[in-house]
């Protein structure tokens, strides 16, 4: 079967074929395109490797930058049979990191508070929630993801640059993914540290992580499950963060199970707790927990080794019967301990902790047009 392309363009990149044939994997080394001439690519694939129904797409090596059409719509999938031996098919345009991202499904950024009462710290806080596009013309009830560090998750004006929520839920709500909403708790600047750490001297005398993980749980949660149309159960309910932010995330989930069933842990500081000495509780029944687990390789020598350390310590037996993880590691090889990075994951990690684990992230567009 030989795979014909010309495209638009004529970057650099190299470009992959993906399909129902190699597990939607959209840079599989295996189904590199080669370059003929300019603008026009081939791969020939042995027939007895594809199924007699193909369905196919081509990126430039990730989701992220997949092909789009003219408009910047989604590609519904291209559709051949094996007997017809040959395509011959046209990219306009390509996804740019996740972009360009349209603003009829940009989320409805809310503050929820200026000044939330914190009675477990004595503190005051800012909460913002970004709520599906579509809120106030639905009924629709949504699940929670809790995010800490909100100063760098949508504000152009962070110092360090921020994850893009906004963009990438809007990305997310194109492709039928975006039934979320995110509940984005201001960090306590120079009190940061002292609140995202749960119990270490070595790092900060008189940490206030315990007391900022049962402000989430005991008084945040139920007031956004009052004020807003939510799904109140463990199931449909998530906290995450990054570096520090993941690392109270960790302790969330352990300690509350019954509350949480997903965490987005990106470069998570491990460091902290070196010999993964989570405190657990003793439940009679297994809660099942998924994990998503990012980071890169240029965080520094340790940062991978930890992560996999980790998971691995998640898979002991001894935690069986308290928990049934489900972990994902994904590790950038060129990840920093980045807002941009975080940025980039952002996606694949609601579409893996809040959806069916879909190979083809444009399954439901497909089906839509078919």
């Amino acid at each position: 079967m030989q795979f014909n392309l010309e495209t638009s363009d004529d970057d650099d990149r190299i470009i992959y074929l993906t399909g129902n044939f190699n597990k939607w994997n959209p840079k599989d080394e295996n189904f590199k395109l080669k370059k003929v001439e300019n603008f026009k690519y081939n791969l020939i694939l042995n027939d007895a490797d594809l199924p007699e129904n193909i369905e196919y797409k081509f990126t430039k090596g990730g989701w992220e930058n997949v092909e789009i059409d003219i408009y910047d719509n989604i590609q519904p999938n291209r559709k051949v049979k094996k007997s017809e031996k040959k395509t011959e098919d046209f990219v306009e345009k390509w996804r740019i990191n996740w972009g360009p991202f349209k603003k009829e499904f940009f989320p409805i950024a809310e503050v929820v508070s200026e000044k939330f009462y914190i009675p477990q710290l004595e503190k005051y806080r800012k909460i913002w929630a970004l709520l599906p596009h579509d809120y106030y013309t639905s009924e629709k009830k949504y699940p929670v993801l809790y995010l800490q560090d909100a100063q760098n998750l949508f504000n152009e004006g962070a110092e360090f640059g921020n994850w893009e929520i906004d963009k990438k839920l809007a990305l997310l709500a194109e492709y039928h993914r975006g039934d979320l909403i995110v509940i984005a708790i201001e960090h306590g600047k120079e009190e940061r540290i002292k609140e995202y750490i749960f119990d270490n001297d070595s790092v900060i005398k008189n940490a206030e992580g315990k007391k900022y993980i049962r402000f989430i749980t005991d008084t945040l949660k139920p007031f956004v499950d009052e004020k807003y149309r939510t799904k109140k159960d463990r199931e449909n309910t998530g906290i995450g963060g990054s570096s520090l932010g993941a690392l109270i995330s960790i302790y969330s989930g352990f300690l509350y199970p019954e509350v949480y069933s997903k965490l987005m842990l990106f470069s998570p500081s491990l460091w902290v707790e070196p010999q993964n000495n989570f405190p657990m509780l003793n439940f009679k029944h297994a809660f099942k927990m998924k994990i998503y687990l990012y980071g890169g390789e240029e965080e520094g020598s340790k940062m991978v080794n930890r992560i996999k350390a980790f998971s691995q310590y998640l898979e002991k037996g001894e935690l069986d019967k308290v928990f049934d993880f489900e972990t994902k590691i994904n590790i950038n090889p060129e990840g920093k301990h980045q807002e941009f990075f975080w940025s980039q994951e952002f996606p694949r990690a609601v579409e893996w902790l809040y959806y069916d684990s879909l190979e083809d992230p444009t399954k439901k567009i497909k089906n839509k047009n078919d």
